[in-house]
Parts: structure tokens; sequence; C-alpha cells
């Protein structure tokens, strides 16, 4: 089995992106991060996802972002709740976190290197988050260019950095039924913007919203909604 990193926020996407590498014979080594985001829910989630997929290493990395602030997820800023599909796609939002996968990335990449990997796995998708610019197909291309030129398995030839995006063209109700038919309990992730300290989601942001239309377009129930009682 070839290693390789896997970013996982805890989040539906990720998961479902843990659950494609698994399947396509790779070793998983789950990478996430305590970044100075405001709740810590996904973090847990991370952690129940990784043990109940079965992940060689779960790394949690720390990294100061709310030192620059600039985001509702890591400075004292209003999330945005019920807004309509129209003010969703309507710019970046302001929950976007300034080159946050642009970090993530860099780790991942390091970590890769030392476990002799040249697959890192991502969960971003520009169908249902297109707001986002680090979650586009041209980034990517574009970072896997700069990856392969950035380090010393790169350039001694011993790694030919490949970066997966299995989601990245898919919205959410696929995504959510490639995630059923790999087994994924999604019951064990979190998606939401602003969580109850419970880890109860609020149901309105922007993040809660895309979920409940992926599992609605998808005819299946939610189970996280079963597990706080609101299926």
């Amino acid at each position: 089995m070839k290693n390789a990193v896997i970013l996982l926020s805890g989040g539906l996407d990720s998961t479902t992106v843990l659950a494609i590498a698994k399947a396509e014979g790779f070793m998983p080594y789950a990478l996430s991060f305590r970044y100075g985001q405001r709740h810590l829910v996904e973090l847990e989630s991370a952690q129940r996802v990784a043990k109940a997929l079965g992940v060689a290493e779960h790394v949690i990395a720390d990294i100061d972002l709310h030192r620059f602030g600039g985001s509702a997820l890591t400075a004292d800023i209003a999330v945005p709740k019920g807004r309509d599909p129209a003010a969703m796609g309507a710019g970046i939002p302001i929950t976007y976190v300034p080159a946050r996968n642009t970090v993530f990335l860099s780790f991942a990449l390091a970590w890769a290197e030392v476990l002799g990997s040249s697959d890192l796995f991502i969960g971003v998708n520009a169908l249902d988050y297109s707001g986002y610019p680090d979650c586009r197909p041209e980034y990517i291309a574009a970072y896997e260019q700069m990856a392969n030129l950035a380090t010393a398995a790169g350039v001694e030839g011993r790694q030919r950095l490949k970066i997966h995006t299995p989601l990245i063209a898919l919205s959410k109700a696929q995504i959510i039924q490639r995630g059923l038919a790999l087994g994924v309990d999604y019951g064990l992730t979190s998606s939401c913007y602003d969580p109850g300290p419970d880890g109860r989601p609020c149901g309105q942001c922007d993040s809660c919203q895309l979920r409940a239309k992926g599992f609605a377009e998808a005819g299946v129930a939610d189970p996280l909604a079963a597990r706080f009682g609101n299926a």
C-alpha cells in the first residue's frame, strides 16, 4: 500500500475523501489543524472519523491563524446565517480563511516528503464552494506544480507529487452518495461554522444549509440531525 496524506477537518467532504483514499488502496495518514478557529467541534469529529475509518496515524498540528484574523472562523466576526443560494454564490464569503489551504497543503507536503509519499488528498469542491479561491482546479494545478519544485525529494526525482481532489466537480448530493456507498457514517462528522458547545449545528450558516440541501437531494436523512434529535 502506498502512503498518502489526507487533510482531515472532520467535515463531510474530508471524511468522504479519507474513505475514497482507503478504497483506492492508499495507507492514509490523516492531518488536521488547530489553527485558531473559534470552535474545536470539527477537530473532535476528525478524531472520531480517524478512529472509525482506521488511519496509520492522525496528527493534529498547531498553527495560530487567529493572530491574523480576517475571517468569521478565526476572528470576532459574525458568521453569516440564513442566506439564500444567490447570496452564498456572490463573491468571496467572510468565512474564507486567508490562505488556509495553502498553509495546510504546505504542512501536508512536508509530512508526505518524510513519509516517502507522493500523494496528497484534499476535499476541495469548486461547485458548492465556488466563492473560495483556494478550492478551484487552477489553484490545485498551480500548487501541485510548485510543490514538485519545492522539496528535496522532488528535485532529486524521488517524488512526483499528486494532489488528489476527488470531490472537486461533484455536487454535495453526489459526495454524500459516494460516501454512503463506501460505508461512511456521516453522524461522526461536523460541518457547522457556528456550532453549540455540544456540537449541535446551528442549521442556518452557509455550510449547514449546503449540507441539508445535499442530504435532501440525495434522498437520505442526515444522521447528524438524528444524533441531536432533529430528524
